[in-house]
């Protein structure tokens, strides 16, 4: 398993990571099987995308006006909990099979990270098995 971090530049944000997870495969996957990507947070998520140009900020905006406008009860910061709740609604972790050290994507998919409260560092666990 390796844990690695990503620098978020905005607040929302789209960044493409299919080159880190296949990186990190080469250097330290078998060569076919599983990858699990995980990232240690609620305020983003992971999930695969096209991303030809636009789209990343297309998927963001569909994203922000999917949740009703509510009172929340968010402790915290009421107005920070409709990013747990996209984080929730795309999840935090996903499975992608591997032959050769290559991730087995679609011919326009990328795996993505979508920070919904950034900037910030995030941690992400990977493992290949």
């Amino acid at each position: 398993m390796k844990t690695i971090s990503v620098r978020t530049q905005k607040k929302d944000q789209v960044i493409d990571i299919t080159d880190t997870v296949e990186h990190y495969l080469r250097q330290e996957g078998p060569e076919d099987g599983l990858c699990s990507i995980f990232v240690a947070h609620t305020t983003c998520a992971l999930t695969t995308a096209d991303l030809d140009p636009g789209t990343d900020l297309d998927l963001l905006d569909a994203l922000r006006h999917m949740l009703p406008h509510l009172s929340y009860r968010h402790p915290h910061d009421p107005h920070h909990t409709p990013d747990h709740l996209l984080s929730s609604i795309l999840g935090p972790d996903l499975v992608v099979p591997f032959s050769d050290h290559r991730l087995m994507l679609g011919t326009w998919q990328s795996v993505i990270l979508v920070e919904l409260d950034g900037p910030r560092e995030r941690t992400l666990h990977l493992h290949a098995f």
